[in-house]
């Protein structure tokens, strides 16, 4: 993991520079060769492959198909006309080694897919499940108690109902939209909080002692 001061930086998507393709293994291989952990979004296939990839759809491939009605070898037929491999969360980790991994929900997950989720994440030690859609995350703990859950919050959220939701005692951190970097009444909250996406170096600088998510190293 890679800290600053106080503070842990991880990379958003692995967006460790702006030539690199987002949600990519040559994107994580650099940042794990940079000893930093990164964020990166799940999906589930038809088949129930989790894979790491931000969209519903292929429409970054000119395709409007949804990822949840596609095999994986029909994604990968799409994508490699592009010359891009969208990769499978069990590829990720086996390239993870020691470094932490944020894993960002974006589809609503069925029981199996919670299921694949809990024995693809089996032995790791540094990792986070988190998700905008709380009921993702209060799901995956009825089927399993003690994971490392956070819960992601908009520049929309208002403070009360970031106060109110960090009290969850299944929530081990928050996720909150960088406007909420000086706001002081998150000190009331006992529970690391990290801010997304920080993308300009002067600001990162500016909160060192931050858990921050950041691009553009």
């Amino acid at each position: 993991m890679r800290f600053n001061r106080q503070g842990h930086n991880i990379v958003h998507r692995g967006l460790a520079k702006k030539n690199f393709k987002e949600n990519s293994i040559k994107a994580f291989k650099f940042c794990f060769k940079k000893n930093y952990g990164i964020e990166t979004d799940l999906h589930t296939t038809l088949e129930n492959k989790i894979i790491c990839y931000h969209d519903f759809s292929l429409k970054q491939f000119n395709s409007k198909k949804l990822i949840k009605n596609l095999k994986y070898k029909d994604i990968n037929k799409i994508t490699s006309k592009y010359k891009m491999h969208i990769p499978t969360l069990d590829e990720v980790i086996k390239i993870s080694k020691k470094n932490y991994l944020m894993l960002e929900i974006k589809s609503k997950f069925t029981k199996e897919n919670f299921l694949n989720l809990i024995s693809s994440i089996k032995g790791l030690k540094y990792y986070s499940i988190t998700s905008f859609n709380e009921k993702n995350i209060s799901n995956i703990n009825k089927i399993k108690k003690n994971l490392n859950l956070g819960l992601v919050f908009s520049s929309t959220s208002s403070i009360k109902l970031i106060l109110q939701k960090s009290k969850l005692k299944y929530l081990k951190l928050l996720v909150l939209e960088k406007k909420f970097l000086t706001n002081k009444k998150l000190l009331k909250i006992k529970k690391p909080i990290y801010f997304y996406t920080i993308k300009d170096k002067k600001l990162r600088k500016k909160f060192l002692e931050k858990n921050l998510i950041i691009e553009n190293l």
